[in-house]
């Protein structure tokens, strides 16, 4: 099993940028492929991006204001994001799936088996 916990969410102005963390702990994280999702009330979690387990491997749907990145080394995850929209409020989730000894990425919220509490981006404008 493994641990997830996000930060790095709270209030940023639009235009700004964010970064995002995940921290993950318990059994080996360099064996988890990691996805990003975010969620507001009444709709469904969304993907970001997700990253195999290795990093060498990414999938980012949306536009290049989101970068994902992992560190293996510190067991963390990170999302970055620039020139924040209003559109971009919602909690951010960190996900993970066990993917040793493949090196995919996954893109449905029901392939991935833990998740973190999320994390609150509220944008001003």
């Amino acid at each position: 099993q493994v641990y997830l916990v996000e930060s790095g969410g709270g209030v940023v102005e639009a235009g700004a940028s964010l970064t995002l963390s995940c921290k993950g702990s318990g059994r080996a994280f360099q064996n988890f492929a990691v996805g990003w999702f975010r969620q507001n009330s009444g709709k469904e979690r969304e993907l970001i991006a997700a990253i195999s387990r290795s990093g060498n491997n990414l999938f980012n749907p949306m536009n290049d204001r989101f970068l994902i990145s992992r560190d293996n080394d510190k067991g963390a995850a990170t999302l970055q994001i620039t020139s924040v929209r209003s559109e971009d409020a919602a909690r951010y989730y960190c996900a993970a799936k066990e993917a040793f000894p493949g090196d995919h990425f996954y893109t449905l919220p029901l392939e991935y088996r833990y998740w973190g509490q999320g994390t609150q981006v509220i944008v001003s404008s």
